[in-house]
């Protein structure tokens, strides 16, 4: 039972960690970042991109903490053999 759930950990692990990488690539940083290739530099000049900033921040966070919640999990599995 233990590698059907380290083998899901693991597949959750490397899909957490590609969402992860483009979310954080998609942020506004102090260059423009790659956000501006998709569009985002001219929709930063608007207003309302305040929105899409904050949900992309939350989307971020969402992904780390389950990133770091599989890091754990797989750790305590390989460790004592849950």
């Amino acid at each position: 039972m233990s590698t059907y759930m380290t083998l899901a950990l693991q597949i959750i692990f490397v899909i957490a960690s590609l969402l992860m990488t483009i979310t954080i690539l998609l942020h506004k940083g102090k260059g423009g970042g790659l956000s501006s290739l998709f569009g985002g530099g001219v929709q930063s000049n608007l207003s309302g991109s305040t929105v899409v900033e904050k949900n992309l921040d939350r989307l971020t966070i969402v992904m780390v903490v389950i990133w770091v919640g599989c890091i754990i999990a797989l750790n305590l599995i390989q460790s004592y053999g849950l």
